[in-house]
């Protein structure tokens, strides 16, 4: 029985959703993708235009198809750095510069900045399976680089973004979610995250800064790159 445009569709989205998460992640190769969707090449390359076009995939000849939209102004050779990017190395480099991001943008926040970041919030609050606390947590931290209104910070969490991606992460991220539980995972998340926005709301830099590095801090012993400091 021939598979319809629609149920191609379908199927396709299921697999962005369990094996692409997260803007920048990389789709298996066509020929899996293929026999994931149970159709032809012709088929599936028709499909994948369409959510090419839609800005939903990019691809890059050589290198894949990823989702979400093309970066603009990304050497392709960055990539061959994102793959060698551990989860350590990763949050070791979130932990030196998101506290930072978060002190900058107490100074430079507006009304509406504080509005979009209590939304990103409530979306983390409300994720409710492993993708959609990835989608809004990267969401939240990525907004937070947009109230400092400097490109190159934002560029950098957009880079931090993509290491996020890799499958290393993932299955790092993964291993986390499934120990700590989805309730606990989105209440501790979304109590930090909430402490962030307030010391931003208000202002504080310099509680904006520690409040980000303990979230920080947190995430990374959760994951199980960084050891809990000895109680004294």
């Amino acid at each position: 029985m021939r598979i319809t445009k629609d149920r191609v569709r379908a199927r396709l989205w299921q697999i962005l959703e369990e094996r692409a998460p997260a803007s920048g992640d990389r789709l298996p190769p066509e020929r899996e993708l293929k026999n994931l969707v149970g159709c032809s090449r012709e088929t599936l390359r028709t499909a994948l235009a369409t959510l090419e076009a839609e800005g939903e995939i990019w691809r890059h000849v050589g290198q894949g198809t990823f989702r979400g939209r093309i970066p603009l102004g990304r050497p392709v050779k960055d990539t061959l750095l994102l793959e060698a990017t551990t989860p350590a190395d990763l949050m070791d480099a979130r932990r030196l510069l998101e506290p930072q991001v978060a002190a900058a943008a107490a100074a430079r926040r507006v009304k509406d900045d504080i509005t979009l970041l209590r939304k990103r919030v409530a979306e983390g609050r409300e994720a409710r399976d492993r993708a959609g606390c990835e989608r809004a947590d990267d969401a939240f931290h990525q907004s937070i680089a947009h109230v400092t209104r400097n490109p190159l910070l934002i560029a950098l969490l957009r880079h931090f973004s993509s290491a996020r991606c890799r499958a290393v992460w993932q299955r790092e991220w993964d291993r986390t979610y499934r120990r700590v539980g989805v309730e606990e995972f989105t209440r501790v998340h979304g109590d930090h995250h909430e402490q962030v926005v307030d010391a931003i709301a208000a202002g504080d830099g310099t509680a904006a800064h520690h409040t980000m590095a303990h979230h920080l801090e947190a995430v990374s012993i959760d994951m199980g790159v960084l050891s809990p400091m000895p109680s004294r």
